[in-house]
């Protein structure tokens, strides 16, 4: 499968972006989803995740209350929706899929997923 992330720009703090994942080559819609970040000179963070019913959501601390993931299976994209932007969230993002799983089933761990797209700039200017 393949993953073409897209949404990212610049952004005052405030603002809000939605980035977007597309997937091609295969469905996902039985493929637990993530969204992730990193900047250079550190390690991939967790961001966002997804399972592939939907029915199972989970957030970093840090995005909590102001990013929301959700997807379209029959688009086979994946969304972040995020609000109230920080400085400190700029960083290049990245959406990433598993293989298969569970219908209820997701992972903050990198190392879980697959397949990784390449990744979209965030920039949040203060």
């Amino acid at each position: 499968v393949q993953l073409q992330a897209s949404g990212g720009g610049l952004v005052q703090a405030g603002g809000s972006l939605r980035l977007s994942c597309a997937a091609s080559g295969r469905t996902i819609s039985r493929s637990a989803m993530g969204w992730f970040r990193q900047v250079p000179g550190m390690e991939r963070e967790f961001v966002a995740a997804i399972s592939w019913s939907g029915g199972s959501l989970g957030y970093a601390d840090s995005v909590k209350g102001r990013f929301t993931i959700s997807r379209d299976n029959a688009k086979n994209t994946v969304y972040l929706q995020m609000n109230s932007l920080k400085p400190e969230d700029t960083a290049v993002y990245y959406c990433a899929a598993v293989d298969d799983s569970a219908a209820m089933w997701y992972s903050n761990n990198p190392r879980a997923y697959d397949y990784w797209g390449l990744g979209t700039q965030v920039t949040v200017s203060s």
